[in-house]
């Protein structure tokens, strides 16, 4: 049976997943879960995943419900070789870093801003949240100097999570023009993962559009 994913394509998270199965030419199911008509909350999708948050994958009964954990697995278990996740104990780790950098402060410093538009009803992007923002861009930065890679000397699943999530900053407004490195970079992304823009191209414009008509197209710029 073919890997299931529970996917809502404005979500950068969930777009990270489809991002890694399409690389790695796997056949998924995709079935939307729209968060914007509360489908997270229904009880059928909530016996999958009691957070209520996407991606949840299903692999023949095996159910996971993050999008660093699922693109570990899927690698782990239908990679052709190691590179996107070395099996070397120090390369790893590296990968894992970013994976945790990309999941505790450049996922939650975009959600911060996002999350109270789309779904609150805020009208505005503080400050403070905006420069958080930039501050992040900046530490990313610093790590694509060595190489042009966030973790090593390739590319790795952790330049997918975080290149889909500086995507989306991107499309909703976010200047890059100070960030050389990783303009580069999300273009070296968008060519180098096969299929990544089929996975990601609907969703950075829904993302980005509706932001920046709800805020206007100037909040993420200092």
């Amino acid at each position: 049976m073919p890997v299931v994913l529970y996917h809502f394509s404005p979500s950068p998270p969930s777009r990270v997943a489809l991002t890694v199965a399409k690389a790695l030419g796997i056949d998924v199911t995709v079935k939307i879960i729209d968060l914007f008509k509360n489908e997270h909350l229904q009880e059928e999708y909530l016996k999958i995943n009691p957070e209520h948050t996407v991606p949840a994958m299903d692999d023949n009964g095996l159910i996971l419900h993050d999008s660093h954990v699922i693109a570990t697995y899927l690698v782990s278990r239908y990679g052709k070789d190691e590179s996107l996740y070395p099996k070397d104990v120090k390369q790893r780790a590296l990968v894992d870093q970013r994976l945790y950098f990309e999941a505790t402060i450049l996922l939650p410093r975009l959600r911060a801003t996002t999350y109270p538009v789309f779904f609150l009803g805020k009208r505005n992007v503080d400050a403070d949240a905006r420069d958080a923002i930039y501050e992040a861009l900046g530490n990313l930065e610093k790590y694509l100097e060595p190489t042009g890679w966030v973790a090593g000397d390739h590319a790795t699943v952790a330049d997918i999570s975080c290149s889909v999530t500086v995507a989306s900053l991107e499309a909703i407004g976010v200047d890059m023009s100070a960030y050389p490195k990783i303009r580069d970079w999300l273009k070296r992304c968008r060519s180098t993962f096969r299929g990544y823009e089929e996975a990601n191209a609907e969703g950075e414009k829904l993302i980005g559009d509706g932001i920046k008509s709800l805020v206007g197209p100037k909040a993420y710029l200092r």
